[in-house]
């Protein structure tokens, strides 16, 4: 088997990688039977020699691999017509900007297998950069606060070597006794926390977090049936909210009132409600000043997030009295932190942990008969055609 790391070529660059040297030589050591290629590449966070020093090759031309392992969306006119490629490729939620890509993908008889879709029997997800999403959303979150108030201006994360490194730049750090309230309990939610441990600051239960006062920062971390709650009243459980999230109605609005910093770190499936309303955020009692939405959803749950920003231009005021963006020293502005790309400012760790996770969940399928599933689940297309689980992006495919 003839497996290919491809050179990324979606603008603005990516520098992760799925497979770092030290990940790609394990891997033929693991497995001798396989031919493994890496395009040269001058955009990577590890460059072509520290590849070549783990006795791998790397070359111009690696067309002839049966496999790709890539990150972003592969461009169109870089696809190889009948192989098979792995990246993450933003189709399953029928984004209209890569209906093409899709389209492309099928006419040329490839099968896709996205890193979004690699899941579990259970369909919990296996693999993903979101845990360095939270590490870093964190961090800006942290840094918004310090450059919205004048207290401290920490430096970009991109500019700084790994975690260790924005953790110990934020605990030189003097902060006031703010609240800080964590939603999701996920891989995004848990690598926030991960930021917020490191500090040292003191995390409180979700009653006292409402209830008390502290003479210290502390922070909370509340699940779906924190912030949401039934319309009729009743107290059922997470697994009703996930089947009837029409039921219920955003229960945000007292956690609004008492925190300063909102880190949103949650999941938010189709159907769910809104969580930070722009009512909230426009109320004589909201206390809100710094929304990290390291979910970014778009006009989603959270009002404030009316654009994603850039790891350029990272944040952006907004205006609840008239929901717009505005500069972030206006004195009434709430700072909003909506990077959708943030595991791109620390391209090493969440190479090296994205590397760990797929040679421990996806490589082994391809040489166990994919006994458990895995890459059967994870495949969109084949032969020309969506899988059975995809089907219900046909009339997407179809322009309708």
């Amino acid at each position: 088997m003839k497996f290919g790391i491809i050179k990324e070529r979606k603008t603005p660059p990516d520098r992760r990688v799925v497979f770092t040297p030290e990940e790609a030589s394990r891997l033929l050591k693991e497995h001798p039977e396989v031919e493994l290629k890496v395009e040269s590449s001058d955009i990577r966070i590890f460059s072509d020699d520290e590849y070549r020093s783990q006795g791998l090759q790397v070359t111009e031309d690696i067309s002839d691999s049966d496999v790709f392992f890539g990150v972003k969306e592969v461009p169109i006119d870089a696809l190889i017509p009948d192989k098979k490629y792995f990246f993450f490729s933003h189709t399953i939620k029928k984004q209209p900007h890569n209906r093409k890509l899709l389209q492309a993908i099928l006419e040329k008889n490839i099968d896709l297998y996205d890193h979004e879709t690699i899941v579990d029997a259970e369909n919990r997800r296996l693999i993903g950069f979101g845990r360095y999403a939270g590490i870093v959303g964190a961090y800006n979150g942290i840094r918004a606060f310090g450059i919205k108030f004048e207290l401290f201006n920490l430096p970009k994360a991109e500019t700084l070597s790994g975690k260790s490194d924005l953790v110990a730049r934020l605990k030189r750090q003097i902060l006031p006794p703010i609240k800080i309230v964590l939603t999701g309990h996920g891989k995004v939610g848990m690598g926030a926390k991960e930021i917020l441990d490191g500090m040292k600051i003191k995390e409180v239960t979700p009653e006292n977090f409402l209830t008390k006062n502290y003479t210290e920062p502390v922070y909370t971390q509340i699940d779906v049936l924190d912030y949401n709650k039934r319309m009729d009243g009743t107290v059922i459980d997470k697994e009703d909210f996930y089947n009837n999230p029409q039921d219920y109605t955003s229960d945000f609005e007292r956690f609004s009132q008492v925190a300063d910093i909102f880190m949103a770190g949650h999941f938010y499936g189709n159907g769910a409600p809104v969580i930070l309303t722009r009512e909230m955020l426009n109320s004589k009692d909201n206390k809100i000043k710094v929304v990290a939405d390291i979910s970014c959803d778009v006009d989603g749950p959270i009002a404030s997030t009316i654009k994603a920003s850039t790891i350029a231009e990272p944040l952006y005021g907004y205006l609840p009295s008239e929901h717009k963006e505005v500069e972030i020293f206006h004195p009434a502005a709430i700072v909003v932190m909506a990077v959708d790309n943030l595991p791109c400012e620390l391209p090493k760790d969440a190479s090296e942990g994205f590397g760990e996770m797929f040679m421990e969940h996806v490589i082994p399928a391809f040489f166990n008969g994919d006994k458990d599933g895995i890459l059967q689940r994870a495949k969109i297309t084949e032969k020309g055609k969506l899988t059975k689980r995809f089907e219900y992006l046909q009339p997407f495919v179809d322009g309708k």
